[in-house]
């Protein structure tokens, strides 16, 4: 029987710690531990610079930057090239497009960064990064991951609504239904005791299809 040999690539978990790296990118070079204690990452990897769906994608970035800015959010991107052609590339679409990548980008050209968090998925390619998008908190903590393949692009409202929807949450200790937006109901933790339970019940002020789901207004203007 012919035996196949299982490549793995490690990559880090929801719940886990960045993994911290300093590394060239178009704006000089960063250190993931150095930005600001206050902010959101949202770090995200494509195959190759000077590819249509990569443009695409790292035009849609820039096009929104205003609203991850609006959500204390910074961007960093990161593809297996040089900073030379992450630079040419930028100022091709710019002169093609008006577009204008304005935010980090690393040259991972040694691949280390994409080795330390899994973006290279050895059955996909193992020359190109695949398009992983991860959401890290302030405190430096892994959220939520995306993963697609080199041929589909992302979605930059569904980006988007789930990194407001970690923020609310957080904020307000809830949950977030099927397709929840901003200004949707969201979900009351469920009760650990009975007496909490009763409590539940009797609770008026939430919508409830039971004990254990129950949903709620936010008022976001206060």
């Amino acid at each position: 029987m012919e035996t196949i040999e299982l490549k793995t690539t490690s990559m880090p978990r929801i719940g886990d710690i960045a993994p911290d790296f300093e590394a060239v990118t178009t704006k000089g070079k960063i250190k993931l531990s150095d930005f600001a204690k206050d902010k959101w990452i949202v770090l995200f990897s494509h195959p190759a610079d000077f590819t249509p769906v990569c443009t695409t994608e790292m035009s849609g970035f820039a096009i929104r930057k205003k609203e991850f800015d609006a959500l204390n959010t910074e961007l960093l991107g990161l593809s297996i090239d040089s900073v030379h052609a992450h630079l040419g590339w930028v100022n091709n679409v710019r002169e093609k497009t008006g577009v204008y990548f304005d935010f980090p980008i690393i040259a991972d050209i040694d691949m280390k960064v994409s080795k330390l968090y899994g973006m290279l998925q050895p059955n996909e390619s193992e020359t190109a990064a695949v398009r992983a998008v991860f959401f890290i908190d302030p405190t430096k903590k892994i959220r939520l991951i995306m993963y697609y393949p080199l041929n589909v692009g992302r979605n930059m409202d569904e980006i988007l609504r789930a990194l407001e929807a970690l923020q609310i949450s957080d904020e307000f200790k809830v949950a977030m239904p099927l397709d929840w937006k901003k200004g949707d109901q969201v979900i009351v933790p469920p009760p650990k005791t009975l007496a909490e339970m009763d409590e539940r019940l009797k609770d008026d002020a939430l919508e409830k299809v039971d004990f254990y789901l129950a949903k709620k207004e936010l008022n976001l203007n206060e």
